[in-house]
């Protein structure tokens, strides 16, 4: 029986007030497992990306729940003051660009997350490693950003999201500064994640070629986030 790493309950985000209000997202339920990749889609402007956030503690949503694993993290409110320790403990975060340290070298890029959850030097360039070498980019470690392709750099920031051991990979928009081949290795990268490491994976995409390597399709109709399951060779569904 497959584990909820994500639940959300009745979710609301509302910005403003009045004749200013913009209601984005109107009481959403869904779940998503642990070894599942789940694709979020919807019109540009349509919330993915504040859905997205408000998963990973940065956003705070109108109303609601939200648990992340077994733990209730909002109900209404914050339950804990902490959701900086939550996002750096549970969650690991993958954006579009990849945002490396232009000055540190792959392997320094790798590590900083867990030196600053204070793990040793140590230890977290042996973890480092470890990923890189998954991601058949161990001979990159003492590389520049610079100096690797924009595919070899999306696979530097993916291992970065994988140091701190996450229970959730948040990815927003992660393949699209690559072309066709490149999205492609990127996805099946992640699915192999969410089965490997047994965690969950939603990706935030506007690309329909990759929906048939997801699981599953959450959709934002009419405010709404709506399951659709993956059919191959399905299109117009963005």
């Amino acid at each position: 029986m497959k584990q909820q790493s994500i639940k959300v309950q009745n979710l609301y985000k509302i910005f403003g007030s009045g004749d200013n209000e913009v209601r984005v997202i109107e009481g959403a339920d869904f779940q998503v497992d642990k070894g599942e990749l789940v694709a979020l889609i919807a019109p540009s402007g349509a919330g993915k990306t504040t859905l997205l956030m408000m998963i990973g503690c940065v956003e705070e949503p109108t109303s609601g729940k939200i648990w992340l694993g077994d733990e209730l993290v909002y109900d209404n409110k914050w339950l804990t003051r902490q959701t900086r320790k939550i996002r750096r403990e549970k969650i690991g975060f993958i954006f579009q660009a990849h945002y490396l340290i232009p000055f540190l070298n792959v392997i320094e890029n790798v590590t900083l997350v867990s030196q600053v959850n204070g793990v040793s030097e140590k230890k977290a360039e042996a973890k480092a490693m470890e990923l890189l070498e998954y991601f058949d980019i161990g001979d990159k470690a003492r590389s520049m950003p610079s100096e690797l392709s924009g595919g070899q750099n999306q696979r530097v920031a993916i291992a970065r999201a994988l140091a701190n051991e996450p229970e959730i990979i948040l990815a927003d928009e992660p393949t699209a500064a690559l072309d066709l081949e490149r999205s492609v290795d990127v996805v099946k990268m992640l699915k192999k994640i969410a089965i490997e490491q047994d965690v969950a994976v939603i990706m935030v995409t506007h690309d329909e070629a990759m929906l048939p390597l997801c699981d599953r399709i959450l959709k934002i109709e009419n405010k709404k986030v709506v399951s659709h399951p993956v059919v191959k060779g399905e299109v117009g569904l963005l």
